[in-house]
């Protein structure tokens, strides 16, 4: 098993290298820093401009190659760059990707696990009001969009805190601005401000794993040795718990490496629009502004996030496959 985790390791690190390399290209072609610059008001002479984009190493003047290779070489040595209003991508990066992490990681927990429960919770009560409740509720959220998902949520609560006359639930930022405490009171600010854009991103979740793990548990619900658990006097329940719960989620793993990216784009759309300093936020300021080297290290940070949960999900179909350790 070490060794199977090991050569995905240098997979990632290959997959890694040309997400960077194929990000740095198609950003370089798309996105244009010289009209950020000339843009300006007043508008600075090209000699100006020539100098700026020389700093930030992205001169369109120079082969792209060149511009990546000098790159690379910063960013081997922990350099990522300058943005386009001068400051350096590699604090930005620091301040963004705690507020990022923390929403991804809640989201992903709470989205999972809700959707495994969901899912094996609809197996057991197939074709009852439960199942079909559960499956209208997971087709409606997976037919909506992430960002309408998180507009509705913003907008009931923006009426909820009308009719109620004071704000009780908190719908923009991160944290309350220049709010004083103790520890325990800046935990519970920032959790309050953590819950709509949670929930918005662990509903997508909810509504796609609970379908996997209902056909899956279904499988194994008619497989010989839950039938034999059941007939050495174990309840239905208990065996499917027992023995049943583990080898349907051996599907799941692999599903949630692929399932993660969509849960870093819902990301994205959601720290947009509750206003969350997060690495989505700042891609879409850096996409406007044609700022390419900050584009490159959202970029970055996706493909880590994304190869990282791959990995996860290779230990984790190891741990519940004994086959694979085996093998």
């Amino acid at each position: 098993m070490v060794g199977r985790l090991s050569k995905r390791l240098a997979h990632g690190a290959l997959l890694l290298l040309f997400a960077v390399f194929l990000s740095y290209v198609i950003s370089s072609a798309a996105l244009s820093p010289r009209a950020y610059f000339e843009d300006r008001q007043p508008r600075p002479s090209a000699a100006t401009v020539d100098h700026e984009l020389a700093l930030l190493g992205t001169d369109d003047r120079t082969p792209v190659l060149e511009r990546f290779g000098h790159w690379s070489w910063r960013a081997v040595h922990g350099d990522l760059g300058r943005t386009v209003d001068g400051g350096s991508v590699n604090a930005e990066f620091g301040r963004r990707i705690g507020v990022s992490t923390r929403l991804l990681l809640v989201g992903t927990l709470v989205g999972t696990g809700l959707g495994v429960l969901a899912g094996l919770w609809a197996a057991v009560r197939r074709h009852r009001l439960p199942d079909r409740a559960l499956t209208v509720f997971s087709f409606l959220v997976l037919s909506v969009p992430t960002f309408v998902l998180a507009l509705l949520f913003k907008e009931g609560a923006l009426w909820f805190n009308q009719s109620a006359g004071h704000t009780v639930i908190r719908y923009t930022g991160e944290r309350t601005p220049g709010l004083t405490g103790s520890l325990a009171t800046h935990l519970k600010d920032r959790a309050a401000h953590l819950a709509l854009p949670a929930a918005t991103v662990a509903l997508g979740a909810v509504a796609s794993y609970s379908r996997y793990q209902r056909g899956a548990t279904l499988d194994v619900l008619g497989s010989d040795h839950l039938r034999t658990a059941q007939a050495k006097g174990l309840t239905p329940g208990r065996a499917l718990l027992r023995h049943g719960l583990r080898t349907s989620l051996i599907p799941l793993t692999t599903f949630f490496s692929f399932g993660f990216l969509t849960l870093f784009t819902g990301a994205v759309f959601t720290e947009e629009i509750f206003g969350w300093p997060g690495m989505g936020s700042w891609f879409m300021d850096s996409a406007q502004k044609g700022d390419i080297n900050s584009v490159v290290a959202v970029n970055l940070f996706a493909a880590v996030t994304v190869l990282l949960a791959g990995f996860v999900a290779d230990v984790l179909h190891a741990v519940l496959d004994p086959r694979v350790r085996t093998r």
